[in-house]
């Protein structure tokens, strides 16, 4: 009965986004110019012999799977949900028998898998148009469900930072924060062994890594199974993290009525 409080709302929202054609070929639209631009300067860069180990076809592959992972995502959700709390929908949402943090993790999971469903097959054409099939066929498969576990973890963390708003009201700047360590250190720009050696180091530790280098150096054909335990790891790690924040949350709302 529980797992099902949370299965229905997701299916739910799933459904409602495939419905919506128009923002689904939006979606697309967006992700097709910038994987293709972004892939077309990363061939122009190894026309000259690889860069940081990528080939041109494997760059290729890395950035169409990394914009998937990316593009996938709602990006204001830290916003909106600090929007939520401060209008007072997340109380009326509380008024429901489960919890708020659960129900809204399932439901913003299931749009972003949707959208990830459809963005999957569209990025495989522009790859397979551009470059051929993808470098290693292990890896490719292995992309897979590491794409599910990076957008998974990138919902997740985005629900623990958004918790803020119960305190602060205002998340815009944790917003515009998380979207670049995204872009960098997440690895949807560039591959991370482009970075300098520091840098690099640091941001293989951090959890933005999860959420578009894994399954996008994956799909490169740079197979490393053990990352996708990484990835899982940190997925538990910010479930937890956004259903704790969320009830401290609740009960804070509960107790000042603000």
């Amino acid at each position: 009965m529980r797992g099902r409080r949370l299965t229905a709302p997701a299916g739910a929202a799933s459904r409602r986004l495939l419905a919506d054609v128009a923002g689904l070929v939006s979606v697309s639209a967006f992700y097709v110019v910038v994987s293709v631009v972004l892939a077309g300067l990363w061939r122009a860069a190894t026309a000259h012999g690889p860069v940081a180990g990528y080939t041109g076809r494997e760059l290729t592959w890395y950035i169409v799977t990394a914009e998937a992972a990316t593009c996938a995502i709602n990006p204001r959700l830290i916003e909106e949900i600090g929007d939520d709390v401060v209008s007072g929908a997340v109380t009326v949402e509380m008024l429901r028998p489960a919890a708020v943090g659960g129900v809204r993790l399932a439901v913003e999971t299931g749009r972003a898998l949707t959208r990830l469903a459809v963005l999957l097959p569209v990025g495989a054409v522009i790859g397979w148009t551009a470059v051929g099939p993808p470098p290693d066929a292990t890896g490719a498969l292995l992309a897979v469900p590491a794409l599910a576990l990076a957008v998974a973890v990138n919902v997740a963390m985005q629900h623990a930072v958004a918790g803020i708003s119960f305190w602060l009201r205002d998340t815009r700047a944790a917003w515009f924060l998380y979207q670049k360590l995204v872009f960098i250190l997440g690895g949807m720009l560039l591959p991370l062994e482009v970075l300098p050696d520091v840098l690099r180091h640091v941001a293989s530790a951090l959890p933005f890594a999860a959420m578009a280098y894994v399954p996008a150096r994956t799909a490169a054909g740079h197979v490393a199974p053990g990352l996708l335990l990484v990835q899982a790891g940190w997925l538990v790690v910010f479930v937890v993290a956004a259903l704790a924040v969320f009830g401290a949350g609740e009960r804070r709302l509960q107790e000042v009525g603000t």
